[in-house]
C-alpha cells in the first residue's frame, strides 16, 4: 500500500515553505517561496504541488501553517483567511479556498505556533505532556499552546505576541515597533525590535552587547506571564532570535528572579533547564505542524485509508 502524501505549507513573513511529507514524516520535496504580494506567493505555491503531484501522485490532504491573525472558526464567512495583520498587502488574504479549490483535498489551517506546539507534542520536546507552550520569536513574535491535551483555540486563537510588559526602566526611551500597540511583546523584543533599538540586525551583535540583556529580561517577563496564566508543563522556545544559544541561560535566570520564589513546581525551581528549552525538531516545528494539521484535515474528511 503507497504512503499517505500530505503537502504542507508554512507561511511566514519572509518566505513560505511548501513541502511533501510521507506519513513516516520523511520530506519527499521541500522549496522556499519569497513573501512578496499574495497572488504570487499562493500562485507559486500552488504551482510546486501541481508538480510534486505529477512526480510523486496524488497528495491526500494540506497542512497550513500560517503567521496570523487568522480567521480559525469554521462556521465564519471570513474562515480560512488572514485577518488585519501587520504585513502589508495580506490582510484577508484567503488561503484555504485557494488550496482546497486548487488541489482539490481536505485543507487543514492554523497559526504557524499552533502548528509547532503540536509538532512538539506529537513528535518533539513535548512528547508525553498534556499542557506545553511554544513560542516563536523572530521577525515577529507568537506563541501556540497546548491546554488538557487539546491545542488552544478560544475565541480565534492566542495572540501570545501582543501582550503588554511592563516597560525595563534601562528601555524607556525606545517605544517599541508593533504598528497596533507599540510596546507589546513583539514590539520590544522580536527581531526588528532589538535592530531598532540598536541600529543593528541582531545576529551581527556581540554577545556582551546591552541589547542581550534587555532582550533576556523582555522574554523573562513574558515566560512569568505564561508561567502564572496558563501553567505549562513546559515551554519552548524557537525563531530566529533563539538562535543565539546564550539567551536560554539568561531568560532562565530571569524568569527564576521575576517570579521571586512565588511558584515552588520543582519542575521550575529545580529543573528549569529541562523546564525551558528549545525545539527538539529544531527548524522542522513549523513544517512538521502543517504536516499534523494535513493529517487532522484528512482524519476529519472521513477518508483516512
Amino acid at each position: 500500500m503507497e504512503k499517505r502524501l500530505i503537502g504542507c505549507i508554512e507561511g511566514g513573513g519572509t518566505k513560505f515553505v511548501c513541502a511533501v511529507i510521507d506519513e513516516d514524516n520523511q520530506i519527499l520535496s521541500e522549496t522556499l517561496i519569497p513573501t512578496t504580494e499574495p497572488e504570487r506567493t499562493l500562485r507559486e505555491c500552488l504551482s510546486f504541488f501541481n508538480q510534486e503531484e505529477d512526480r510523486l501522485g496524488k497528495l491526500d490532504a494540506l497542512g497550513i501553517a500560517c503567521f496570523g491573525p487568522l480567521d480559525l472558526r469554521k462556521d465564519s464567512a471570513s474562515y480560512g483567511q488572514i485577518l488585519a495583520t501587520p504585513k502589508e498587502g495580506w490582510a484577508y488574504t484567503d488561503l484555504v479556498n485557494y488550496f482546497s479549490e486548487g488541489l482539490k483535498i481536505p485543507v487543514g489551517f492554523d497559526t504557524d505556533v499552533n502548528a509547532a506546539v503540536l509538532a512538539e507534542a506529537q513528535w518533539g520536546a513535548g512528547m508525553g505532556l498534556t499542557d506545553l507552550v511554544y513560542f516563536t520569536i523572530g521577525t515577529g513574535i507568537g506563541g501556540g499552546a497546548i491546554v488538557n491535551g487539546k491545542v488552544l483555540h478560544g475565541l480565534i486563537h492566542p495572540e501570545m505576541g501582543h501582550v503588554r510588559l511592563p516597560h525595563l526602566a534601562e528601555d524607556a526611551a525606545f517605544g517599541g515597533i508593533c504598528p497596533f500597540h507599540g510596546d507589546c511583546f513583539e514590539g520590544l523584543a522580536s527581531g526588528p525590535a532589538i535592530q531598532a533599538r540598536s541600529a543593528q540586525a541582531a545576529e551581527n551583535l556581540d554577545r556582551a552587547h546591552p541589547a542581550w540583556e534587555i532582550e533576556a529580561a523582555y522574554i523573562a517577563l513574558a515566560m512569568v506571564g505564561v508561567i502564572c496564566n496558563l501553567s505549562p508543563q513546559r515551554i519552548i522556545l524557537g525563531g530566529g532570535v533563539m538562535n543565539q544559544e546564550f539567551l536560554f541561560p539568561m531568560i532562565r535566570q530571569k524568569t527564576l528572579e521575576y517570579l521571586n520564589n512565588y511558584i515552588l513546581a520543582p519542575e521550575i525551581i529545580e529543573d528549569i533547564e529541562n523546564y525551558i528549552v528549545p525545539p527538539a525538531l529544531g527548524k522542522r516545528s513549523g513544517i512538521l505542524g502543517a504536516k499534523a494539521l494535513g493529517e487532522q484535515a484528512l482524519l476529519e474528511s472521513n477518508k483516512w485509508a
